[in-house]
C-alpha cells in the first residue's frame, strides 16, 4: 500500500515540474523574450519564430 503511495507522489511531482516548466515557457515566449528582443533590437520575424520555438519545446515537456 505504501509503495503505491509513494508512486503516486512521485507521479504527483513529476506533473507539477512539467507545469511549471511549460509555465515559465509560457512566460518567456509571451513576455520576457519580446522585450528582450525589443531592447536588443531584433526583428519581429525572428521574435515570432523564437517564441514559436520555445512554444514547441514547452510541448514536449
Amino acid at each position: 500500500m505504501q509503495e503505491n503511495d509513494h508512486q503516486h507522489g512521485d507521479e504527483s511531482e513529476g506533473e507539477l515540474a512539467s507545469l511549471l516548466l511549460g509555465a515559465g515557457f509560457a512566460l518567456a515566449s509571451l513576455i520576457i523574450l519580446p522585450a528582450i528582443a525589443q531592447r536588443v533590437g531584433i526583428g519581429s520575424s525572428l521574435t515570432i519564430a523564437l517564441r514559436g520555438a520555445l512554444m514547441r519545446a514547452a510541448n514536449r515537456v
